[in-house]
């Protein structure tokens, strides 16, 4: 018998993520048919989540403080990319954490020579490897902030989804197809109920 493994949400691809890992972690929180989805809850998840994107080594610990920390970040940075998506000014908090962040574990500037040839590479400061991984967060979201994508992001029009994504045409309005397939049945039932006697 073949049984296919379910597709949670989380586990599509959504548009950016691959190029910024402050993406990822905003959507790190989204909502689904049966309830709100936090892979950050505790201590244990945030840890994993930072190993999975390569932002802090599996043996060493997190605690409490600092994946309350990361989950703050995370909220800022939800913070900041609707302010920039609304044209409006941010919160002085948003602005405040996202900040904090960077001056936390400041990074040293290195010029990286390979086949490709010469880039940037700033080596975090790892006294203190948490910071040095919300620190890494912070300048990824900086850069998307005020680089060249910043026109893109964007949040997805599927009722509750909460998740943002880089719009590759101006046509997208989700994050997935799930999200999309989601919304047209549900306008599809409206318009059968609404049709109905």
């Amino acid at each position: 018998m073949d049984h296919e493994t379910p597709v949670y949400l989380h586990q599509l691809p959504v548009p950016g993520e691959d190029r910024y890992a402050s993406l990822a972690l905003v959507n790190t929180r989204f909502t689904v048919s049966h309830g709100r989805v936090d892979l950050l809850d505790d201590t244990e998840a945030a840890h994993l989540w930072l190993v999975r994107h390569a932002l802090l080594s599996d043996g060493v610990p997190l605690n409490g403080r600092q994946s309350g920390r990361l989950r703050a970040l995370r909220e800022a940075l939800r913070a900041l990319f609707a302010a920039r998506a609304d044209g409006l000014p941010p919160s002085a908090d948003a602005l405040d954490t996202l900040n904090a962040a960077l001056a936390a574990a400041p990074a040293t500037p290195r010029l990286a020579w390979g086949a490709e040839g010469p880039r940037r590479a700033d080596v975090p400061d790892s006294g203190n490897p948490a910071a040095a991984a919300l620190s890494l967060l912070a300048e990824d979201a900086t850069d998307l902030l005020t680089g060249a994508d910043a026109d893109q992001l964007t949040e997805c029009a599927a009722q509750g989804c909460a998740r943002w994504f880089l719009r590759s045409h101006g046509a997208r309005r989700w994050c997935t197809t799930k999200c999309g397939n989601r919304v047209r049945a549900a306008r599809a039932y409206a318009a059968r109920k609404a049709g109905s006697p």
